[in-house]
């Protein structure tokens, strides 16, 4: 067996939205002494929590799950929070080709004993590892980086709010506004707070449903009734709701295509 970090036990995660799944893996781990169970999750929202929570050293993720998947689980953890990671995945062929690349580790279902144990030893090596460099495992933040960019639009944005999480469909917002170090996100008569700048989230969204209006502001453009003139090149941006929102002519572009009829 493996030396582990500093010879502490291993904090271990079991994320997978199928009951026997995740029992499978627990009764393996159960004959490995040096690792813990601190926790097993059904779905990727009580993933985020219970990495946060709990810290992991090492989580097993499904790659195939409802709502959230095991990469958007990944992309919405506190980087300096992300754990050492194996992947569970039954099809996913694209997940198998991009550990592949980055040398790390999935195990593909059904998998026998020796398999998920050669897993786990790869594991033991790599958090043994960075706990000798007191550095993190660059593969994985390389593998994020890589699939924030391949990944679709953003379609659903991950929201925490009283220790809960849920999840919000970026269709059913109606405008964005800057608040500080977070955007606020306007949906009919709620709001919600997100850790994010506007630039990148801006870069995320579908450019052909959110117009940015403002330095400030982005706007759902299928949310809005009508548009009123100012100045030459500043408009009042009036949504369905009534809301009331000034353009700024820095970005009178977009409105200008959006009466011509462009897309």
């Amino acid at each position: 067996m493996s030396e582990t970090r500093t010879n502490e036990r291993i904090r271990a995660l079991v994320v997978d939205d199928e009951p026997l799944a995740r029992e499978r893996v627990r009764s393996l781990l159960a004959n490995e002494p040096d690792v813990t169970v601190v926790g097993e999750c059904a779905t990727g929202g009580e993933a985020i929590e219970a990495i946060e929570r709990e810290s992991p050293d090492l989580v097993f993720l499904d790659v195939q799950m409802p709502e959230l998947d095991g990469f958007g689980v990944l992309e919405n953890v506190q980087a300096e929070r992300l754990p050492f990671v194996i992947f569970v995945t039954a099809y996913d062929e694209y997940a198998v080709r991009a550990f592949e690349v980055h040398a790390l580790d999935y195990v593909l279902k059904p998998f026998d004993r020796e398999r998920f144990r050669d897993a786990l030893d790869r594991a033991r090596r790599e958090i043994a590892r960075a706990a000798g460099n007191g550095g993190f495992d660059q593969k994985l933040l390389s593998l994020l980086n890589e699939l924030s960019d391949r990944r679709k639009r953003l379609e659903r944005i991950v929201i925490r709010s009283g220790g809960r999480v849920s999840f919000l469909r970026t269709e059913e917002m109606d405008w964005i506004e800057a608040a500080g170090n977070y955007v606020e996100l306007h949906v009919g008569k709620e709001s919600h707070l997100l850790r994010e700048t506007m630039n990148k989230l801006e870069s995320r969204l579908d450019a052909k449903r959110f117009l940015r209006i403002h330095r400030r502001i982005i706007v759902n453009v299928e949310r809005i009734k009508q548009l009123e003139g100012v100045t030459h090149g500043e408009y009042l941006v009036v949504l369905k709701d009534g809301t009331r929102l000034s353009s700024s002519r820095g970005y009178r572009e977009g409105l200008q295509r959006l009466l011509a009829g462009e897309s």
